[in-house]
């Protein structure tokens, strides 16, 4: 008799931070898999507010409540981090059409590559405007982020512009 299939689903991004909506895909993609793997892509090449590090330790600092969620990093094509991991499908959050385009690109992309399956989440109406560049934005120019990202990103964030490393 075969043991069954552990369903493991991977959500990659930037998270350059993380926010709330982030947050809302992965708990939501934790209840529909087994274990969710949640990796920063590593991208040296475009200038970030935090190091993959600081990302990484954010996210688990801000993940801690879902338990068969963990964090790691990836570089190269995100197909290839599944197979090593085996990671069955990817989870996407969809905030508006423009992402669906994108998106949808990318999907058929894997799937062309490596047969990799990949799930859409629409976005939380509360989140449909919400992301990491609107954050960085607002912060840095001084606004109340409190109601978008959590408690130790919004530290971390307002730590690094006063520090005036991120202007």
């Amino acid at each position: 008799m075969t043991e069954p299939r552990v369903l493991r689903a991977l959500c990659p991004g930037s998270f350059d931070p993380v926010t709330n909506g982030h947050l809302d895909v992965f708990s939501r993609a934790a209840k529909q898999f087994d274990e969710v793997t949640v990796a920063v892509f590593v991208n040296t090449s475009k200038s970030s507010m935090f190091s993959v590090d600081e990302r990484m330790e954010l996210l688990r600092e801000a993940t801690a409540d879902i338990p068969n969620l963990k964090v790691d990093s990836f570089h190269g094509l995100v197909v290839d981090f599944c197979k090593e991991h085996d990671l069955h499908v990817i989870v996407k959050g969809l905030r508006a059409v423009s992402d669906f385009d994108y998106e949808f690109q990318m999907a058929q992309a894997n799937y062309g590559l490596a047969e990799v399956e990949t799930m859409f989440i629409s976005t939380n109406p509360a989140f449909g405007y919400l992301s990491s560049s609107l954050v960085k934005e607002i912060a840095r120019h001084g606004g109340d982020i409190s109601g978008w990202v959590p408690p130790v990103v919004q530290s971390a964030i307002r730590a690094r512009v006063a520090e005036g490393q991120y202007l």
